[in-house]
């Protein structure tokens, strides 16, 4: 399959370019029946020749060329209808009957209903151009009105959230004029899904009640059914968590499928260069060092440790606290005793072959670094953040 996107150097032209080239080269295999040839790439700066060969070779067309931030309201119409129709006229030239998607707007579903935009005009006779494209020469026709996108994108261009992205990332200024706002957003990766499923004919159909989709197969629109409504407030005080992950170590609730985890991968695409590390406190003694990396409120923290040559540590039991040790460097035994009972039990680990070792709650345990040379370094988990207040740790040597 031969597949032109019009609008490449968009964000959402980038992004589908981009995994459509994974598909292209086997990369991704989560869509076996997507087969991907040739991908022509089209934008401002091609040649109406370029378009022009492009039309005569495609088997499917993206049309996400389009204008919301022009010099003059007039390039509304011609960069979201004008180009459409020389578009739709070419491939007609070649008698092409490849299916096309448009991509359209919500601005759109408000014309006459709840208001009038130049931007909405536009994006509404576009959408009618390409039903009745579709109509007159038997084209399958795929019109999404898409809402708010969130995704890599300029900031302070059209979308809020790179705005805020940005700035929190870059520790510049911003203003919200409204935390109370909502908005209703679609993250890039869902919509790449979404037009996975287009190209494998899944594609989700909706009418419109108003403003909402509502979902019919045989309805005039597509849709894409994952989006999320948030206030700006809720945005805000999100990045401002993430921005304090590297101090506190603490990182925030991110559940699968949330839009915290989403937006977590968008303002990490706009960290600088300089941000991409970070420096934890190592609490260092002759013996080695300790440091924790990462907290998490519910899932406890990771530690590093390392130990000097022939150094023992630990020498305590928890009453409830328990954790995990995986040697990933060096040789060690690890001793662990029953406080109660004073059974006792003892592991040989190395990082030459990485196993995970309990430390149970009521067993006094320690970790002996075996070697003379070299130093000893493990990977511990704890189940519970530790609480200088309340530390659930007893000196007892095994």
């Amino acid at each position: 399959m031969n597949i032109l996107v019009t609008g490449s150097n968009g964000m959402v032209g980038r992004a589908l370019v981009a995994n459509l080239k994974n598909i292209r080269d086997h990369k991704n295999r989560t869509r076996p029946m997507i087969k991907v040839d040739e991908i022509y790439e089209y934008d401002v700066d091609n040649s109406f020749e370029e378009l022009s060969e492009f039309c005569s070779k495609a088997d499917f067309v993206f049309n996400l060329a389009g204008v919301n931030r022009p010099k003059d309201n007039a390039e509304f119409m011609q960069g979201n209808c004008d180009f459409g129709s020389k578009l739709l006229d070419t491939l007609k030239k070649y008698d092409n009957k490849a299916p096309v998607m448009l991509s359209s707007s919500i601005q759109a579903t408000l014309i006459g209903r709840y208001g009038e935009s130049d931007y909405g005009k536009s994006k509404l006779a576009g959408e009618e151009l390409f039903f009745k494209y579709g109509e007159d020469n038997g084209v399958k026709v795929a019109v999404y009105r898409f809402p708010n996108l969130m995704g890599h994108s300029r900031p302070n261009y059209n979308s809020a959230v790179s705005t805020f992205c940005h700035a929190v990332a870059n520790d510049l200024p911003f203003t919200v004029n409204d935390m109370n706002a909502e908005v209703e957003l679609l993250y890039i990766d869902d919509l790449i899904e979404a037009m996975y499923d287009l190209l494998e004919g899944k594609e989700k159909h909706c009418d419109y009640d108003g403003l909402i989709p509502v979902e019919n197969q045989n309805g005039r629109y597509c849709y894409v059914p994952l989006t999320y409504k948030v206030t700006l407030g809720e945005i805000v005080n999100l990045l401002q968590t993430f921005k304090e992950q590297s101090s506190t170590l603490i990182m925030p609730a991110i559940p699968n499928g949330s839009f915290a985890k989403k937006l977590y991968s968008l303002y990490l695409s706009y960290l600088p260069a300089s941000k991409f590390k970070y420096t934890p406190l190592m609490n260092c003694d002759v013996r080695g060092s300790f440091t924790t990396v990462l907290k998490t409120m519910e899932h406890g923290q990771f530690s590093v440790n390392i130990s000097n040559p022939g150094i023992t540590k630990g020498q305590h039991w928890h009453n409830s606290k328990w954790e995990l040790f995986i040697v990933v460097s060096g040789r060690a035994r690890i001793e662990e005793r029953n406080i109660y009972t004073d059974e006792k039990v003892c592991f040989e680990v190395s990082g030459d072959k990485i196993e995970v070792v309990h430390m149970i709650p009521g067993w006094a345990h320690n970790i002996i670094n075996l070697s003379d040379t070299e130093p000893l370094v493990t990977l511990m988990w704890a189940n519970e953040l530790f609480n200088p207040h309340y530390p659930d740790t007893f000196f007892e040597p095994v």
